[in-house]
Parts: structure tokens; C-alpha cells; sequence
């Protein structure tokens, strides 16, 4: 059974009869993560072990994992800091910066394909125009060029540990207020100025660092009225025609509230897919959930399907393996070592 176009949540730290029937329907291709999944490391491995068990291929496992404020699993795993304190080191000496991204990227990674997760939704390359509080610290900086070199690096660790970036959220969601898990926001920025939020993601795709991209649910007034999860302009005309992207497209969570006056979730989710999305979420909703999964289970997108498969992690070291080796702990001593340093204050 190919990969569907929908990735749903889990109640739980272990499948119930319910959740390995709905996982088991077509259009579902992959079971996003969440700190309620989440026990022990131990634990987690059974659960993604179990996921995997019921699908060949198996569906994509993912989880939010960027460090900070947005990394789902904490205890036995190690503490990333947030992006922007790299991006405030980087001020001051932009090599030692750039060996933290990569080192970052690949701690994450690695402790992650240990435990046989695929995906990690990171990095986030909206710039830090200082006005977004759901951004805020997850950003590396507010200059274009010097958040593709960081992401850069960071996409190349993820990558040495077996595991595919995926970039977020484009356009750019770093220059609005609105939180779009409450309400729409609106860009009302110039295109030209917008160009700038996508500089990063050139940077990325022609280097070929990014094998997915997520969408924002922020409306750009000046080019389109709808929100870029469903905009071909933003999907077909600018990410894949002007930049170039050729790998996978998510559309951010449709039960997020930015998304509520565009119709029930069938409908959000076909939308999205008509746009240019491979592959949408639908996450702690579980009736929506299973809405879409409904309307969708005669969908099929033979580019989309290959596109997606290029997402399964490579490689699979044991845990135990992982920790006891010297690439690990000199990776985690300096990640730990730079993260316990005072913040550098820099002048507005």
C-alpha cells in the first residue's frame, strides 16, 4: 500500500484498536508526534516500532523537534537551545556558529532515527523581523543571508544522521503578530520585501540541502487573498517555478483556527492537495481526521508518492549504540557546553 496524503496524531503512548484501524486506511501516510506520546525513550521506540509494523511501506513518523521552546521530547534526550541564540553567536564568530548548527542538526537527528522517527520539521527559516511571538526564538536571525548559511548548516547535520530537512514556514511567518494556531494572519508586506523571507529557502533548495518544505497560514495580501496552504501562486508559481523546489510539500496543520473559514476539514484538505500540496495535516482533531482521511481515500498523486518516499530516514543505530560513541558525546558536550554559556547581549 502506497503513502496517502494525510498525516494525523495519536492520542496516546501506545496504538489502541481505534488508531491501527484509521492508520491503516489509504489515504493516510504519516503519524506526526506529540509530548503526550512521549515517556521514555524506551518507550517511544516501541511506539514508532509499532507504527511502522502496520503499513509496507511504512508511514512517515514525524515530530516538532527544533530545540527551545519546540522540541517534544525532553527527558533522556538532549536539550537543544533555540535557533536564535546560535544566530547571536554567529554576530561574533561565525565559524564556531556554523560548527554549532551542523552539530545541532545532528544531535537531533541522530537521537531521533534511534529511536526510528523519519522526520524532524526543522529547520524554521522565518527571518526575525521582532514583531512574531509563535517565532520569536526559533528563528535564527533577521538577516536572510546569514539564516541560509545557519540553516544551511543545520540541514547538513540532519542529514549526516540519516535524516531529510524540511523547511518552514514558507513564505515566511517572522512578520506578523498573529498566532495562526488562533487566528489568520495577514501579510501585508510588498512582494519585494517578501523576497527577502525567501532568500533562505534559494539558499537551501539550490544546494539541494531540503527534501520538504512546509506552507504558512498567513494570507500575503499584496499577491493573493487565500492563505499559501492553498495558494497556487505561492506553491506552483514561486516554490516550485521561480525556486525551483522539486521534493515534498506540506500544508501546516488544517485544525489550526487560521484555517477555520475556509470550509470543513474535506474540503481544507482537498483544497491544499489541489494546490500543489503532497501532503497535508490534520492534527488533535481526531473526527476531522477522520473526515479527511474519508474523502481522500480514492485520492492518488503518483509525483506526490515519490516525492514522499524520498522522506524515510536512512540508517538505525541502537540507542545504546548511539550514546556510547564518541562522535555523540563529543557532539553533545559541545552543543551542552555552548547552550550553559551566557546569552550574548548585542545593542539594538
Amino acid at each position: 500500500m502506497s503513502l496517502g496524503p494525510v498525516m494525523l496524531d495519536i492520542d496516546g503512548t501506545a496504538l489502541s484498536p481505534a488508531d491501527r484501524d484509521l492508520l491503516r486506511e489509504p489515504a493516510v501516510g504519516g503519524v506526526i508526534l506529540f509530548t503526550r506520546n512521549f515517556q521514555s525513550p524506551a518507550q517511544i521506540a516501541d511506539l514508532v516500532a509499532e507504527i511502522r509494523a502496520l503499513r509496507s511501506p511504512p508511514l512517515l513518523i514525524a515530530v516538532d523537534h527544533e530545540g527551545g521552546r519546540v522540541q517534544r521530547f525532553r527527558e533522556g534526550y538532549s536539550e537543544i537551545p533555540p535557533m536564535r541564540r546560535i544566530g547571536h553567536a554567529y554576530d561574533s564568530d561565525a565559524e564556531d556558529a556554523l560548527v554549532i548548527a551542523r552539530k545541532a542538526g545532528w544531535l537531533i537527528a541522530s537521537e531521533l532515527r534511534a529511536a526510528g522517527i523519519d522526520l524532524c520539521f526543522a529547520p524554521c527559516v522565518d527571518l526575525d523581523w521582532g514583531v512574531s511571538e509563535i517565532i520569536g526564538d526559533r528563528s535564527f536571525h533577521a538577516k536572510p543571508d546569514v539564516v541560509g548559511e545557519l540553516a544551511a548548516a543545520f540541514c547538513r547535520g540532519l542529514r549526516s544522521a540519516g535524516m531529510a530537512a524540511v523547511a518552514k514556514h514558507f513564505p515566511g511567518h517572522g512578520a506578523v503578530v498573529a498566532d495562526s494556531h488562533l487566528k489568520l494572519p495577514v501579510d501585508r508586506r510588498e512582494y519585494g520585501i517578501i523576497l527577502d523571507d525567501m532568500r533562505p529557502y534559494d539558499k537551501l533548495i539550490s544546494n539541494g540541502l531540503i527534501a520538504g518544505v512546509m506552507l504558512a497560514h498567513i494570507v500575503y495580501r499584496e499577491m493573493d487573498p487565500i492563505p499559501a496552504g492553498f495558494s497556487p501562486f505561492w506553491i506552483e508559481r514561486e516554490l516550485r517555478s521561480r525556486l525551483g523546489f522539486g521534493g515534498a510539500v506540506f500544508c501546516d496543520d488544517l485544525s489550526m483556527k487560521a484555517t477555520a473559514d475556509y470550509g470543513p476539514m474535506p474540503k481544507l484538505a482537498s483544497r491544499a492537495l489541489e494546490a500543489g500540496c503532497d501532503m497535508v495535516l490534520v492534527c488533535n482533531d481526531r473526527h476531522a481526521a477522520e473526515a479527511a482521511v474519508a474523502a481522500l481515500n480514492d485520492y492518488s498523486n503518483p509525483l506526490s508518492l515519490v516525492r514522499l518516499a524520498r522522506l524515510h530516514g536512512t540508517g538505525h543505530v541502537l540507542r545504546e549504540t548511539l550514546l556510547a560513541s564518541d562522535e555523540w558525546q563529543q557532539a553533545n558536550a559541545a552543543v551542552m557546553h555552548w547552550r550553559d554559556r551566557p546569552p550574548l547581549e548585542l545593542d539594538a
